[in-house]
């Protein structure tokens, strides 16, 4: 007894009924579609329980002002945006209004 062929429109017919049967995408021309990895457990949530957070001086300083703690590396960043200013380096001053930027005055 020979088996008898199955044509291919009954074997697409069969993948089809059976991917809304389980859910799965039904996917003919076999094209990338990125399932697998929208499937996949996102990894974020268990990174950031693996990595402890870090400690952020400047939030410690305004939780407990009572300890007088200074945060120097915050100190010396405000110190050198001072002296910048002052040898004319420093950033350019912020535009109040539209009309004010460097941008509208620039117009062709």
């Amino acid at each position: 007894m020979a088996a008898a062929a199955i044509r291919p429109m009954r074997l697409a017919a069969l993948t089809r009924s059976r991917c809304s049967i389980f859910q799965t995408a039904y996917n003919p021309t076999s094209a990338r579609t990125g399932a697998k990895y929208l499937r996949a457990r996102l990894r974020g949530p268990s990174m950031v329980k693996y990595y402890t957070p870090e400690a952020n001086i400047a939030q410690i300083i305004r939780q407990w002002p009572e300890l007088e703690m200074r945060n120097f590396a915050e100190e010396e960043r405000l110190q050198d945006i001072e002296d910048k200013k002052k040898r004319g380096k420093g950033a350019p001053k912020k535009a109040k209004e539209k009309g004010d930027s460097r941008r509208a005055s620039r117009r062709r």
